[in-house]
Parts: structure tokens; C-alpha cells; sequence
């Protein structure tokens, strides 16, 4: 045995950059926190709310700013890869077996895909509705 092992060297910031799966992986863990941030805006504005009409005036005058927009956008696009990561990763979590048959991993990222889409078009027709 050596008495000088070899330490490799290891970046502490950019060593994420180097590798595509590493990327990957640090935006979906930034996407959780821009996620977060906004709900708690979200609870910022029923705050506001609660306040009167005014205080949510000066509020959802804010959110439509150019700052708010754009936050709200690089949000949207935070959780589409979110949700696009997480449903790619659903059939290694959340295998499925059917009469002892395993059903391939494209059917349940499908499956995900439409009840995903379902969700939103009724949530869409009942904010319009009301």
C-alpha cells in the first residue's frame, strides 16, 4: 500500500456542468424550488385577498408586471420538465404488475400523459364555467 494514495481532484462548483445526467438532475432539483416559491407567492396572494380588494389589486397589479410575468413563465417551464422528469421515472418507482405480466413503462407514462391532460382540461372548463 502506498503511503501517498491518489485523490482525484473534484471540482466543488462546476462539476454538475460536466456530465448531461448530472445537468439534468441539478435542474430538476432547481425546478422544486422555483415550484415552492411560487406556491408560497400563491399564499402570498390569498393573503392579499384576505386583506380587501386593494391590498389584491396591488397585488395582482404586481403579478402582471414584467418581473411577475416572467417569473411565472420560467416557473411554467420549470413544471412541464418537472412533470415531464417525474413521469418519465414513474414506471421504475411505481412498477406494475397485471396478471403477472409487467406492463411496459410506456403505457404508464402514457396513462400519466392523458390523466394529466384530463385533469387540466376540467380544471380549465370550471374556471371558465365559474
Amino acid at each position: 500500500m502506498s503511503r501517498r494514495p491518489y485523490i482525484r481532484p473534484v471540482s466543488t462548483t462546476g462539476w454538475w456542468l460536466r456530465d448531461g445526467l448530472y445537468f439534468r438532475y441539478m435542474m430538476r432539483e432547481l425546478s422544486s424550488l422555483f415550484i415552492g416559491a411560487f406556491t408560497i407567492f400563491l399564499i402570498l396572494g390569498l393573503y392579499r385577498l384576505s386583506q380587501g380588494r386593494a391590498e389584491f389589486e396591488v397585488f395582482t397589479a404586481r403579478l402582471l408586471g414584467p418581473a411577475g410575468t416572467a417569473f411565472a413563465l420560467l416557473t411554467l417551464i420549470f413544471a412541464i420538465y418537472h412533470t415531464y422528469t417525474w413521469f418519465q421515472v414513474t414506471p421504475k418507482a411505481m412498477p406494475i404488475v397485471l396478471a403477472g405480466k409487467r406492463i411496459p413503462g410506456f403505457v404508464i407514462v402514457a396513462a400519466h400523459w392523458l390523466l394529466f391532460a384530463a385533469v387540466s382540461a376540467t380544471v380549465w372548463l370550471l374556471a371558465v364555467i365559474f
